[in-house]
């Protein structure tokens, strides 16, 4: 068969990777065999690509494993009453009735009652589209991204020291730099190529410092010549000392504040009496380090400062950024190689939608909601009467009144509100309330698709064009490399469609067909939206940028075609982008200079007390991203952290009684959620880290976001989604049961297998405790694990045998103990395909190595049954996945180090840490003389 590529970009962080994607068939739309659709079967990195020049870390080297059709959109979807299930509609009928919804509201309660939710993962393209759709047509700044929960506060730091919200490096600056100050950012698992320049670097001038800011001693930490494990929440503090102690030894630089900034003098006044001694109580770290740190960044020729959640996530957000670019104007370090603050943007287009406008309180082309001109240009550039003078409502605040009914209908596009926000309990009521909500979305077994009445297809990752922004400002073209399944269209011709439409029913609900309730003719909309593809979307975007400071009027999806991905600003005549700002030192404010902006000086919006003593914080797995809708579809991306859980400090475990595996109920003052508590010893006494990504579709709960709460950043609207005080409580589940299933068919394996987790993902509310998730590698299969007070009835049972297709296999009960076992072999090969084992389950941890394995039952088969927790012939236990590009495992390489193997030698025997380098952190962290030991 023919083997086509197509030049693309990863669809995870914002580091924004070139990818070749591999496809069966010559072209998008081919046909393959008979009537078998075009398909991805390989992705590699492009060595081309100025953004990762081949690497990919292991989210990115496994997207073709992530494309399968199981648990896709694939029709719209409506429903006419809550009381009954969504039945498949055409796209004339879905968009129709979503403009008779949307236009009814509209018409009673003005156009503040509708809102969009959209998302950081769509391209350019797509949220141009929706914001003109919302500020041009509809008359409402009721447009927010889930961007809100990432980069809003990094957004806001910018403009408010800076001027504008324009990242001044590049990711070559990473190789000139002496220092890199990475604050609140586990790097080497959040953005793992950026890591590898990093550790390049390190190689290549061992001299140069690394300082780390981060509650916990994670893979980044370990890497650390000054790890600064600060309290949860000082992080002004701690920058703002770090200042003090700049000041008091002289290294600042005062000619550079004085030609080149405003402010100063009272922020100097602020930070006087914070001395080391003072902050270092609150920071939780030594005074001599963080009169260290600051000799280090005052003394560094080109310090880079690098950061992202842990800054960002925070009710005082904006202050923790302002606190940490003040170091370089203060230092005068910004502008020139090597040197600049550089937030690391946390989705793949997260910069696009700033580019454009679409949050509540921007507008396209860095212009400004409140300001009159702005507003008048931008009506005048779209041909519309008028911009809305009023900000929009942000993402807490959206759900806020869509809670409170002054929001009717909400359209959400391309993210998961009913997983990634904050105080679930409540977004999730506030859906159930609302009119009517539509959820456009490539997958339609994500959480939130629970909600809607309108369920629409969109094309995702692979199958549609357009453009992203990286972290460094650098523009890149997606491209198709096969067509969307089902009837799935590209986010923007959906919303273009559903504009046009609208347009028309507001005419009809007035009764005057040329009048729309905000002054617009109805032809408007058919002008507004009258798009043929993606360049043209994309040429009226840039054309929105003459003579701005993001200006890539230059720019056009041909420009990019023959050159290739490039950085703004980028104005009409230039022959390439700009790899630095303010250079001039000349920065994009009125007067030209930057600004020492105001902070504020609190901790975290809730405190620990008696009743709440822990500090909860959460963030990423290395090989999972987001609520897993994509990453989760990947078996072998499991491996590496298969099972959620509560990670605490051994002291912590063992004051209060528990040992590691045991359920605890978790409690903060929003919500109770339930999982295992496993020791971690890169946490503090007092602290507790639960990963972000599990949600409703794996847990029996909806994960850790139901613990935390909706405060956010006056300035940013940035929610705390970092911290929370919490507390643990023993749980009295004594009945167990553990369900693994691998598929029959190793053709249709994965396929197989997500289907039977859509399947169990459902019944999960039915126990008090449950999670499911992805095992194995080369024989994928779903695990099922249940902790209930009483034994499951004989109806459930019935119905998990049913589900997992265990009917006709090995099977044992003894109704005495509440006890049931199945077992099921595969007739030619002999591999364990299934096990069911409920109300005693002592062998399920080698029952599943010796499902993973995919070896021959064997003489094992007369021990399926037993209740022993250990194998009873010579069988190794796998352990962990560490490598997931090699499936190398924790005991493989403990092995190798304790037969005094170094990393090099474990390299070239194992091959761990030679492709996606995701690993190497971790490998490093292993072979220390304190790990082998243990």
């Amino acid at each position: 068969m023919q083997v086509s590529e197509t030049r693309s970009v990863c669809c995870y962080c914002g580091t924004g990777c070139g990818v070749i994607i591999e496809t069966v068939g010559a072209k998008v739309g081919s046909k393959v065999g008979s009537g078998e659709t075009a398909k991805i079967i390989n992705v590699r990195g492009d060595p081309d690509h100025p953004a990762n020049f081949g690497r990919l870390c292991s989210k990115g080297a496994s997207l073709h494993l992530t494309t399968q059709r199981t648990g896709r959109a694939l029709v719209p979807e409506l429903r006419t009453s809550r009381a009954e299930s969504r039945v498949p509609v055409s796209w004339d009928t879905a968009l129709d009735t979503a403009a008779e919804r949307f236009a009814a509201i509209i018409k009673a309660h003005g156009p503040d009652a509708i809102a969009f939710y959209i998302s950081g993962q769509l391209l350019t393209e797509d949220y141009y589209v929706f914001n003109k759709l919302a500020r041009g047509l509809v008359g409402t700044n009721n447009i927010d991204s889930n961007s809100r929960l990432c980069m809003s506060s990094a957004v806001a730091g910018y403009k408010a020291t800076l001027g504008s919200d324009a990242v001044p490096c590049s990711y070559d600056d990473i190789a000139l730099s002496d220092l890199f100050l990475l604050a609140g950012s586990n790097t080497a698992w959040a953005h793992p190529i950026v890591f590898r320049r990093i550790e390049d670097a390190k190689v290549k001038n061992p001299e140069l410092k690394i300082i780390v800011v981060d509650p916990r001693h994670t893979d980044t930490a370990a890497m650390a010549d000054l790890h600064l494990a600060i309290t949860p929440g000082s992080d002004v503090i701690l920058y703002s000392t770090m200042l003090h102690v700049m000041l008091w030894e002289g290294l600042v630089d005062e000619a550079f504040i004085a030609a080149h900034t405003t402010g100063f003098s009272t922020l100097r006044d602020k930070v006087r009496e914070l001395t080391p001694a003072a902050a270092a109580a609150t920071c939780g770290v030594a005074a001599d380090d963080i009169v260290k740190a600051a000799r280090w960044f005052g003394q560094a020729k080109a310090p880079l400062s690098m950061w992202c959640q842990g800054l960002n996530q925070s009710t005082h957000g904006t202050s923790n950024n302002a606190a940490l670019i003040h170091l370089h104007l203060a230092t005068g370090k910004i502008g020139q190689p090597g040197m600049g603050p550089f937030s690391l943007t946390g989705q793949p287009n997260a910069m696009g939608g700033r580019e454009v406008g679409a949050m509540a309180n921007l507008l396209p082309g860095h212009r400004d909601l409140s300001n009159a001109a702005d507003r008048e240009e931008l009506a005048a550039l779209w041909g519309v009467p008028s911009i809305p003078d009023q900000p929009g409502k942000t993402a807490v605040e959206l759900f806020d009144a869509l809670h409170e009914g002054k929001i009717k209908a909400v359209w959400i596009a391309c993210t998961n509100p009913a997983q990634s926000m904050p105080d679930q309990t409540k977004v999730r009521e506030a859906l159930v309330k609302a009119e009517f909500v539509v959820v456009q979305d490539a997958y339609a077994d994500i959480e939130t698709a629970t909600f809607a009445d309108l369920l629409l297809p969109a094309a995702s990752w692979g199958e549609k064009e357009g453009t992203v922004t990286n972290s460094e400002r650098r523009i890149s073209r997606v491209r198709a490399a096969v067509s969307p399944p089902g009837e799935a269209r590209p986010d923007w011709e959906i919303a273009a469609e559903f504009a046009r439409r609208l347009g028309g029913k507001l005419g009809e609900k007035l009764g005057t067909p040329k009048v729309l309730p905000t002054g617009r003719a109805d032809d408007t909309a058919n002008r507004l939206f009258k798009f043929n593809d993606a360049a043209e979307i994309f040429a009226e975007h840039v054309g929105l940028t003459v003579g701005r400071d993001l200006d890539m009027s230059g720019m056009s999806h041909a420009i990019l075609e023959k050159n290739g991905p490039q950085q703004w600003p980028f104005p009409q005549g230039a022959q390439g982008g700009q790899a630095r700002l303010y250079a001039d030192h000349r920065f994009a404010t009125a007067d030209g200079r930057a600004l020492f902006a105001p902070l504020t000086f609190t901790l975290t919006a809730e405190a620990t007390d008696a009743r709440y003593p822990l500090r909860l914080t959460t963030g990423r797995l290395r090989d999972q991203w987001h609520g897993m809708s994509r990453t989760g579809r990947a078996a072998r991306l499991a491996a590496h952290e298969p099972t959620p859980r509560l990670l605490l400090n051994m002291l912590d475990i063992e004051r209060r009684g528990f040992k590691p595996g045991e359920l605890a109920r978790i409690k903060s003052r929003r919500g109770e959620i339930i999982l295992p508590v496993s020791p971690s010893d890169e946490l503090k006494p007092g602290q507790a880290f639960i990963a972000m990504h599990w949600g409703a579709r794996s847990l029996s709960h909806a994960g850790v976001n139901q613990l935390m709460l909706s405060a956010f950043d006056p300035i940013s609207k940035q929610p705390e989604l970092k911290a929370a005080a919490i507390r643990i409580e023993p749980v009295e589940l004594p009945y167990r049961l553990i369900a693994l299933r691998a598929a029959d068919d190793a053709q249709v394996a994965d396929e197989q297998v997500l289907r039977w987790r859509d399947l169990l993902a459902k019944l999960l509310p039915s126990f008090d405790y449950a999670a499911v998730t992805l095992a194995g590698r080369e024989h994928p299969f779903v695990m099922l694990s249940v902790a209930n007070a009483m034994p499951l009835s004989k109806e459930m049972l019935d119905k998990l045998v049913a589900v997992l297709e265990l009917e006709e296999c090995t099977a044992y009960s003894d109704p005495h103990r509440a006890i049931v076992k199945r077992a099921k072999a595969d007739a030619t090969s002999d591999r364990l395909l299934g096990v069911l084992l409920a109300g005693e389950t002592s062998a399920a941890d080698w029952l599943r190595d010796l499902m993973a394995s995919g070896q021959s039952i064997g003489e094992l088969r007369r021990w399926l049954f037993a209740a022993t927790a250990k194998p009873p012939l010579a069988m190794a236990s796998a352990g962990r996945t560490v490598c997931n590009c090699f499936g190398v495992t924790e005991t493989q390489i403990n092995n190798l180090y304790r037969q005094g193997a170094d990393l090099d030698a474990l390299q070239a025997q194992l091959k761990c840490g030679t492709s996606c380098g995701s690993c190497l952190p971790e490998l490093r962290r292993m072979g220390t003389p304190l790990a082998k030991a243990s």
